[in-house]
């Protein structure tokens, strides 16, 4: 199921060394509402997942959220960063209490659009706290591919209520796919 490529989602620059911002980035890759939460939790919600359209969406979606982790570690790297490690900005080791353990389709799907919603509101503070043009721009690019990732999941689960057709659950991975053509 998961490919790896070598090319990146998105170019990963700096202007500067920032490790205080760098800092900051750590909780995007192992804080309580990282990437890796979400990836974590993505592929446990898969594996409960009885519908098979939403849990291909959910795989994928997952294999991305690990693609951002990938982005974010660079630029942690490339602002003289500390050593990567599952812990948060405070030193704070990655738990799994971070992810839901639930397995019913549409509570699964309503957590995983909190989660997406929490991280991006998480960007969007630090967007604010850098002055690094590049930093902004890689940042506002996560923050809009966790909107895409939102709406795809509210999709699944008003489809999930609706009991819609094999048909109707197929467009989500289509949606998906026209979502990545920007990024080509």
């Amino acid at each position: 199921m998961f490919n790896y490529r070598k090319r990146l989602f998105y170019p990963v620059y700096v202007e500067r060394q920032d490790p205080i911002f760098a800092k900051v980035l750590l909780e995007h890759y192992a804080g309580r509402d990282s990437e890796f939460t979400s990836a974590v939790q993505y592929l446990n919600h898969r594996s409960n997942m009885p519908n098979r359209h939403i849990k291909e969406l959910l795989g994928i979606i997952a294999a991305e959220e690990l693609g951002h982790m990938e982005l974010i570690a660079i630029a942690i790297t490339k602002l003289g960063g500390p050593s990567l490690s599952y812990t948060d900005s405070k030193g704070s080791p990655w738990v799994i209490d971070y992810i839901d353990h639930s397995d019913d389709p549409i509570k699964m799907l309503q957590l995983d659009i909190l989660t997406e919603t929490r991280e991006a509101d998480l960007y969007q503070q630090h967007l604010e706290m850098t002055s690094d043009l590049t930093m902004k721009r890689l940042i506002a690019f996560l923050i809009s591919r966790e909107e895409v990732h939102k709406r795809l999941l509210q999709k699944a689960q008003l489809l999930l209520e609706e009991t819609s057709s094999p048909e109707e659950f197929n467009e989500l991975i289509y949606d998906y796919k026209i979502s990545l053509q920007i990024l080509e």
